[in-house]
């Protein structure tokens, strides 16, 4: 299992799994405006992969850009397919090269990879990348996908409330959380509750309140990712946020890590972002505690 970060890891780690792909790409597509990306799946055609490109009915940037994607693609042979209208939105954003699935927190385009704090997980565990594939077959026919909370893929709103709500009453000692837009009831009753048992809860985004100075807006960047890392050991990355919309009526697509060096990576992001996004106040003191302690050890020396 392998971590991106954005920004950083940029689009190279994919065009080249694209380019090294031997028989098959299957890519669910939110938003896609990097050429490099359409070139290396166009590359993989004519090499005789087969490729699939699964394009979400709607989007915010509008249906003609949409559509101008769809006619590029299938001019260089691509097969594509758009996706139902049946939930709100086809947020989902995953690729699978011959046996490798990445799950992205983020589109392929320019403000995602250079503006905004995201990640990815490349992962060849049996489980998700079966299920990832019984995911995109599904939406591909527009037929219901059969998901478990015991698979490592987490998808809305088949799954994911039931999965992330085990996920997060799981936590013994803390969890730190990238998200937007927590505003789920339960979920928010949930944190409150681990909180009260001693789980240290850290968010960086926007939420309602769980503890004194447990949320803080991430400075410089824009939050993309959705994430949680749990104990220092587990985490979970993905498109949904912790609000009934994207837990019960958008198709989000994330996944369980359960390798602890990755969600050691995750923590070491998530630690330099929480210290450099605390309030002036709150660096201010921390200045001011620096300078008491070395006044009283040159008192003391």
């Amino acid at each position: 299992m392998k971590l991106l970060v954005q920004p950083g890891a940029g689009l190279q780690p994919i065009t080249d799994a694209i380019r090294r792909a031997k028989k098959t790409v299957d890519i669910a597509v939110f938003r896609l405006n990097r050429k490099e990306v359409e070139t290396a799946l166009g590359q993989a055609v004519q090499r005789g992969v087969k490729v699939r490109a699964l394009i979400a009915h709607t989007n915010r940037g509008g249906e003609d850009r949409l559509r101008k994607l769809e006619e590029r693609l299938l001019a260089m042979g691509v097969t594509v397919s758009r996706t139902g209208d049946e939930f709100v939105k086809y947020h989902g954003k995953y690729l699978i090269v011959d046996n490798t699935l990445y799950v992205f927190g983020f589109n392929y385009t320019k403000s995602d990879l250079s503006k905004r704090r995201s990640f990815a997980v490349q992962t060849r565990d049996r489980r998700a990348v079966s299920d990832a594939t019984k995911l995109f077959e599904s939406d591909i026919g527009r037929q219901p996908y059969d998901g478990t909370t015991t698979s490592p893929l987490v998808v809305s709103p088949e799954t994911s409330r039931a999965a992330l709500t085990k996920f997060i009453s799981g936590a013994k000692r803390r969890l730190a959380i990238y998200d937007g837009r927590l505003e789920d009831t339960s979920i928010i009753k949930l944190l409150r509750q681990r909180a009260e048992a001693g789980v240290v809860v850290q968010v960086l985004g926007k939420a309602a309140k769980v503890a004194p100075g447990e949320v803080r807006a991430l400075k410089d960047l824009r939050i993309h990712v959705r994430a949680i890392i749990r104990d220092g050991t587990h985490a979970f990355v993905g498109s949904q946020s912790l609000r009934k919309l994207e837990l019960d009526r958008r198709r989000e697509v994330g996944v369980i890590v359960r390798n602890p060096s990755v969600a050691r990576q995750m923590l070491e992001v998530f630690e330099t972002d929480w210290n450099a996004s605390g309030s002036d106040d709150e660096k201010d003191e921390k200045k001011d505690d620096k300078k008491d302690a070395g006044a009283l050890t040159g008192a003391r020396s």
